[in-house]
């Protein structure tokens, strides 16, 4: 698949997706889907291709953090589960943040690593939330990440990692905005500022340091086209230090994209 796939080709990934969604809940003897809709481009597309599949069999959470989340997102995430004819709940987690850190010690522990920590409690609780509906539904959980931030790790392990599908987890960020434009995602959404949320501010670009497109560029070097970084940076005129700064944020989260390891006798 090309990094930046023509309308075929987006057409072709669209029924594969929604063949995958039905066949894998199918075959899981479940009823339905639950998915978590934040207002962002990439639950937007997989909210989407979901309802095509499963119809009236799939629910939405919609799950803003009060004073955190921005009232946009709240917005873009209702009109379009409005749009797309998805029954939703809308979960504010605020309270249920504050209880989990108000129960733990979190003082106690270095000042350098608590903003991370307190942020991950979110996705988990987010995670915890969509487990309960789907238990209650009888339906697999649904997930919204992509193949750029599975790479890099940039994602909460057994938060909006913890899930039973990634359908657009084969695709990179590059690859989901052209998709979600494909099926009429409203482009506002597809546009818009990527942030995870986690606190005021959030922006995914400014943290991970480099923009989507860039990264996209030298992940598909490195993992598609098989370059070594030496080659990727010659073939992409970039600063091998930039190629090589990803490849070793690829290896080092390995341990968030396997299963735990086992000892084995």
């Amino acid at each position: 698949m090309k990094l930046n796939p023509d309308e075929e080709e987006l057409e072709h990934i669209r029924q594969e997706i929604v063949g995958f969604i039905r066949r894998e809940v199918a075959h899981a003897g479940a009823e339905g889907g639950v998915v978590g809709i934040s207002g962002g481009v990439d639950s937007a597309l997989t909210a989407t291709l979901a309802k095509e599949a499963l119809g009236s069999k799939l629910v939405a959470l919609i799950m803003p953090e009060r004073g955190v989340t921005r009232e946009e997102d709240v917005e873009d995430a209702k009109e379009l589960a409005s749009r797309l004819g998805i029954s939703y709940h809308l979960v504010e987690i605020g309270d249920a943040v504050a209880r989990v850190l108000n129960s733990f010690p979190v003082d106690a522990f270095p000042q350098r690593r608590r903003k991370i920590a307190v942020a991950n409690v979110k996705p988990r609780l987010r995670m915890v939330n969509l487990y309960l509906a789907a238990n209650l539904s009888n339906s697999l959980v649904i997930g919204t990440g992509n193949k750029t931030e599975l790479l890099l790790g940039y994602f909460t392990k057994y938060g909006d990692g913890g899930v039973d599908l990634l359908p657009i987890g084969g695709l990179y960020k590059t690859q989901v905005r052209a998709l979600a434009r494909h099926v009429g995602v409203p482009e506002r959404i597809v546009s818009k500022t990527p942030s995870a949320g986690l606190w005021r501010g959030q922006e995914d670009e400014a943290e991970l340091g480099m923009s989507y497109d860039e990264l996209d560029r030298i992940l598909y070097a490195l993992y598609e086209e098989k370059l070594t970084p030496e080659q990727a940076a010659e073939k992409l005129k970039m600063e091998l230090s930039r190629i090589r700064a990803v490849y070793k944020r690829v290896e080092a989260n390995e341990h968030k994209r396997r299963m735990p390891k086992i000892k084995a006798f």
